[in-house]
């Protein structure tokens, strides 16, 4: 069918023409070149990003020392002494009503909803204006992300925290950048340990499921990544009432430079 047909290349505004007999024989290989590449182009278009999702509070950041500085503010104002700080980081992580609820109860208050609203609010407030005057990143963390950039990684956060609050904090500590997606409770509508949280982040930060790997300090860390069907690390250096290792993460780091070797392991 193709013994009358011409190729055509052009030079300029001369158009010379090859008759197709002189390539009609290589004509089935050229097909499947073209071929090939068209199926390679297509793969590499749908290969996404490894992404490391992060915790926040006691993982990424020790925010211990503003979360606590922020519920003594709001217990001093309902006459009640203050928490110390060395006691009450096991308190966090499971948003700022649930810290509120734990502090009060420690001094045997159990406060109406409305209570608990209006202290929240004047929580909010406080911690907005002072979220990093002592938050520190934990140290080995930036040497851990620049590792793990310069391998490919791409990263995004997964917290409790509300969304305005957390790029917040990684904004004042000069942080935000490194992250593709930072989401929080209020992103999405849902909290850890539910998993859409976290597929949801995945999805924002470009990247899928099967090429994730989550990084917590708690148990809704452990539980959303279950979850989820991913791999987990755990960090031994958060804030959790029950210690990490008897959550059984697939892996487990006691400071940020075991980070990358730990990622590393997933075969992802």
């Amino acid at each position: 069918m193709f013994g009358a047909a011409y190729l055509a290349s052009f030079s300029g505004k001369e158009q010379r023409f090859t008759p197709a007999s002189a390539v009609i024989d290589d004509f089935p290989a050229l097909c499947q070149i073209l071929q090939d590449r068209a199926k390679t182009g297509s793969d590499s278009g749908m290969t996404s990003s490894r992404i490391v999702v992060f915790d926040l509070d006691g993982t990424l950041v020790d925010t211990a020392p503003d979360l606590i500085n922020a519920l003594n503010y709001v217990l001093d104002r309902e006459g009640l002494p203050p928490v110390p700080l060395h006691s009450a980081r096991n308190m966090i992580g499971a948003g700022a009503r649930k810290l509120i609820e734990r502090g009060l109860e420690l001094e045997g208050r159990f406060p109406s909803v409305e209570d608990i609203n209006r202290l929240t609010a004047d929580f909010i407030d406080y911690y907005a204006a002072h979220i990093a005057d002592a938050s520190r990143p934990f140290e080995g963390l930036e040497g851990a992300l620049d590792d793990l950039q310069s391998l490919g990684y791409r990263f995004a956060v997964c917290t409790n925290k509300l969304e305005w609050l957390s790029k917040l904090l990684l904004e004042q500590l000069g942080l935000s950048s490194r992250f593709s997606a930072i989401c929080g409770a209020d992103t999405f509508g849902v909290s850890k340990p539910d998993p859409a949280i976290l597929k949801q982040t995945v999805a924002r930060a470009g990247g899928q499921l099967s090429s994730t790997i989550m990084v917590g300090d708690a148990g809704p860390d452990i539980g959303v990544a279950r979850r989820a069907g991913i791999p987990v690390i755990g960090v031994e250096f958060g804030y959790t009432d029950v210690p990490i290792a008897e959550l059984k993460p697939d892996r487990l780091i006691n400071h940020m430079r075991e980070l990358p070797a730990a990622v590393q392991s997933f075969k992802i």
